[in-house]
């Protein structure tokens, strides 16, 4: 189950590089719930709204490393902002139920994103 969740996580992430919501929206269980720095939000409506916020704020993603074990997935990845953001390093830990992302935690440094 764990290389299904991997290849599941990798293109959600992939579709998120593309700027493709319709896609991404496919690998979201609806009582899916986002945890971050900025957000703390549930259901696929909602994390789907947050999500199309950072989708209009970065050029270009790119994961660095995954990993994969039983119903989760860890993976590390750049985003690409505008100055003066510049690259954003992340991570993000997703817990997988009958097949789809139930939970999406994210790890990053917030502070090049609050507003002074």
């Amino acid at each position: 189950m764990s290389e299904k969740n991997l290849a599941s996580a990798v293109a959600y992430y992939q579709a998120m590089n593309k700027k493709d919501l319709s896609v991404m929206e496919k690998y979201l269980h609806p009582e899916v719930r986002l945890i971050g720095p900025l957000a703390d939000v549930t259901g696929k409506e909602a994390v789907l709204n947050s999500v199309k916020h950072l989708l209009a704020a970065f050029d270009k993603l790119t994961i660095r490393a995954q990993f994969g074990s039983g119903d989760r997935v860890m993976l590390a990845y750049d985003i690409d902002f505008p100055a003066p953001i510049g690259l954003s390093r992340a991570a993000v830990l997703l817990t997988f139920q009958e097949g789809l992302i139930i939970r999406y935690e994210l790890f990053f440094d917030a502070s090049p994103f609050v507003k002074k």
